[in-house]
């Protein structure tokens, strides 16, 4: 008998659901609210600063920079980050730069998830979490966000999906190394506020617990909400890696620039990971990011700042979405944060009944029914959640809406179409 290839720790996570959706997206030739990545160009001058990076003659920057970050990106997301968390960081020691968020998640797991550990997983999660956690040795922990009842003809919102934190605690063992927290969160679009992420840092510090805190969605917050970084709190910045990332931040996914903020005693051990994996990231996009940050930095929170133009745009763009699937008969949540909205498309059971296979989430049907029938892509929100939870919020699919105009227009007439549909079949 011939010897076993994949090795062990691939098992059970080398099926992924994205891939299968992103060719039926393809296949049908349809509209892409599914996948989350912009369809605009990033700003103009973070893009002049790459191609300058990259065509001046003799320049090391087509060359290795340092490993662990270009100097002129660490320095700057030090003093960035540094006042934001109000403490003065080292840019050698407290920043890390690698290959995208995903990078750098990627090397907080190898770092410090051992064999048997435990990790705690807030449902909905982003769903690298799962495979990265179990790929390090340790076992998945879930404890799922869970909506509050609203009144009647009160707007379904995020801010109504709580973490109880009795519930949290409750989940601690021995053995919990680590809480993963995405604030905003992906899918979800929930933006953590202060009292929730002091009660999460209470328990962390109590039990002597890490955290991998996800923020890549940090500047895209809605409606007046604050993104607070929970490395900020009290007794919270010795125990967390922050992850950023500039493809979210510019608008500029496939340039794949990331980094982790901590304590120089975590960090070394990302470092270590870094080194011995990917060891280097592109230097002509880091030094772009650098240059976007510098001037960033000098008008933050200022009109003319691109942070508070994407935001006050996407904000726009959100709105325009929620009307739009409200008024086809789906029940959207919105999003206090992030690019993204999900929706209770409960509504369309009789129209698409659900599958003969119950094993099969209902969303999951559903997107693969919207995508062949009406040409229109989204995520089933069940891609989110551990295989056990995944029934108990199947009536949810996700839409991404950081799109050009064009495209929000082609998914509105797609959804005006359906809504006149329906509305005839009722009709009749």
């Amino acid at each position: 008998m011939a010897k076993q290839v994949q090795a062990q720790r691939l098992e059970g996570v080398d099926n992924n659901i994205w891939v299968e959706l992103v060719s039926l997206a393809a296949q049908y030739k349809t509209v892409n609210l599914g996948q989350g990545f912009p369809d605009f160009s990033p700003p103009s001058f973070v893009r002049e600063a790459f191609s300058k990076a990259i065509t001046e003659e003799n320049t090391l920057l087509n060359q290795y920079t340092r490993a662990f970050g270009h100097p002129p990106l660490v320095k700057i997301l030090a003093e960035l980050f540094g006042q934001l968390l109000k403490r003065e960081l080292d840019p050698l020691c407290n920043v890390l730069v690698s290959v995208g968020a995903y990078g750098a998640l990627y090397n907080a797991f190898q770092a410090l998830v051992d064999d048997g550990d435990e990790v705690i997983l807030i449902e909905p999660f982003f769903d690298c979490y799962e495979p990265m956690t179990k790929m390090a040795g340790g076992r998945c922990v879930y404890i799922p966000l869970r909506p509050k009842l609203t009144d009647a003809g009160t707007q379904l919102s995020s801010w109504n999906w709580r973490l109880d934190p009795a519930e949290l605690e409750a989940k601690i063992t021995k053995r919990t190394k680590v809480l993963v927290l995405n604030t905003p969160n992906n899918p979800l679009g929930k933006v953590f506020n202060r009292e929730e992420l002091e009660e999460i840092a209470n328990i962390c510090v109590k039990y002597n617990i890490l955290c991998f805190s996800d923020e890549v969605y940090e500047w895209l917050v809605y409606d007046g909400s604050q993104h607070i970084r929970i490395a900020g709190l009290p007794g919270m910045w010795e125990r967390t890696i922050t992850v950023g990332s500039a493809g979210k931040t510019f608008s500029a996914t496939g340039w794949k620039v990331g980094w982790a903020l901590g304590p120089d005693h975590l960090i070394k051990h990302l470092r270590t990971v870094h080194q011995n994996s990917v060891y280097h990231c592109a230097t002509g996009a880091q030094e772009a990011v650098a240059q976007g940050f510098q001037k960033e930095l000098e008008r933050l929170g200022k009109p003319d700042s691109y942070f508070v133009q994407l935001r006050d745009e996407l904000q726009k763009k959100r709105d325009r979405l929620h009307r739009c699937l409200t008024e086809v008969g789906m029940k959207p949540v919105i999003c206090q944060g992030s690019y993204f909205m999900i929706a209770d498309v409960s509504h369309f059971k009789s129209e698409v009944p659900p599958p003969a296979d119950n094993t099969v989430p209902y969303n999951t049907y559903f997107v693969k029914w919207m995508m062949k029938n009406k040409q229109l892509a989204a995520i089933p929100v069940s891609a989110f959640y551990s295989v056990p939870h995944q029934k108990m919020f199947e009536n949810y699919i996700r839409f991404c809406f950081v799109k050009e105009d064009a495209t929000l227009d082609a998914a509105e007439k797609i959804l005006q179409k359906w809504s006149s549909e329906s509305t005839g079949r009722k009709a009749q």
